[in-house]
């Protein structure tokens, strides 16, 4: 999916600038220079629902790539559009349907999260139309042999064991509660989790729970009784914070709670109120430009960000960014059907500003740093890269 929040590390030049993606080779399939027009790029994800905020930022910065370029008058304009799919798999499906038939975009940022990706990729692959998730994380999605499906950052696989070896080494726990919430991105991630944990002679303990439900007093008992040293939540920040209340109400004070990125949002904190939230831990395969940030590219990444949404970055804004960028560079490069944008993707390799943004043969982005945050006086902060962050 989703999963949420805060986004990266290196640079992109101005959309009118000399990074232009793939080389000076106009991708197959294109000319030149674009003919003059409008192509239509599609942008999907929970954009009104529960865990909307982690998919309305990457939607900005894929805005923000647009817009940017668009302001310098060319030759082809490009148009978002956008599909809000609330999470919901099914509705997903019918948005692709419609944005391939009725809209006739040539391209997508999304599907945000990993359940309606599943779905969507299938009929977007017969489409031959090619998309790039900003924040899909559920590492069995570049397993199918799609062709046009690409995302922009790394997948559970990686954000999974990066976060486990985090907790055996960085919090130093021995005896871990794992919580998922059942779904297509919180199981697999907790899975990861728990494999690395074992992997490590780490004790663990296992449950779930349903997200739709309010009341996690079964969960909540079973990790008062296993005393451990710490605990993980595979799930979004709507249930992750309902859930840390809870357990923080029930006497489970000095726990190091952690989760990953389906839970880097505020909405954790304000789910779980600012008190019981403090010191929580959050791994990300994202990097959030925060606002004393020194590289240049990502600097001025987030600038034109906050000076567009009145916010700071949040979690995958830069992700989105960097999709919207491929975009971008590709109809620069005279790439304005489905076709010739996906030759060009396969060529892509610049300084993004989360990342240098490169994609493997199945769709997956060459770079892998996942990351870790933490709660402090009711903001969300980088505490640093999950191989060298540690927490007393």
């Amino acid at each position: 999916m989703l999963a949420a929040s805060v986004a990266l590390t290196l640079g992109l030049a101005a959309c009118g600038g000399s990074d232009s993606g793939a080389g000076a080779t106009p991708a197959e399939g294109g000319s030149s220079a674009a003919a003059s027009g409008t192509v239509k790029i599609g942008f999907m994800g929970d954009l009104t629902g529960p865990n909307a905020g982690i998919v309305i930022p990457p939607r900005n910065g894929a805005k923000l790539a647009i817009d940017e370029y668009n302001k310098t008058n060319p030759a082809t304009k490009i148009e978002l559009v956008e599909y809000d799919s609330q999470g919901d798999a099914s509705k997903a499906v019918a948005l692709a349907q419609r944005a391939i038939k009725t809209d006739k975009i040539v391209a997508m940022v999304g599907p945000a999260f990993s359940g309606e990706s599943a779905q969507v990729a299938p009929v977007l692959e017969e489409a031959k139309l090619p998309s790039i998730s900003a924040s899909a994380t559920n590492a069995a999605l570049s397993a199918n042999g799609w062709k046009y499906w690409h995302r922009v950052l790394p997948s559970d696989s990686i954000q999974g064991p990066g976060i486990g070896e985090f907790i055996a080494t960085g919090v130093a726990a021995k005896n871990v509660f794992v919580i998922d919430d059942k779904s297509e991105y919180g199981k697999p991630l907790a899975d990861a989790v728990r494999k690395t944990l074992g992997d490590k002679g780490v004790k663990i303990t296992n449950d779930s729970l349903d997200p739709a439900e309010s009341d996690f007093s079964s969960v909540v008992n079973k990790v008062a009784a296993a005393k451990p040293d710490a605990i993980f939540f595979g799930g979004y920040y709507a249930a992750g914070g309902n859930l840390l209340k809870q357990l923080r109400d029930k006497g489970v004070k000095d726990t190091k709670f952690l989760s990953g990125d389906g839970s880097l949002d505020k909405g954790l904190i304000d789910g779980a109120g600012a008190g019981n939230a403090e010191g929580a831990l959050v791994g990300c395969p994202c990097y959030i430009a925060t606002p004393d940030v020194t590289d240049e590219k990502v600097k001025a990444f987030a600038d034109a960000y906050k000076a567009a949404y009145s916010a700071d970055p949040a979690i995958y804004a830069a992700e989105g960014y960097d999709a919207g960028t491929v975009f971008v560079n590709a109809v620069k490069e005279g790439a304005v059907t489905s076709e010739a944008i996906n030759e060009f993707i396969a060529k892509v390799d610049f300084g993004g500003v989360s990342k240098q943004v490169k994609f493997e043969a199945n769709g997956e982005v060459s770079a892998k740093d996942i990351y870790i945050y933490q709660v402090k006086d009711g903001v969300i902060g980088l505490l640093g890269k999950s191989t060298e962050a540690k927490v007393g």
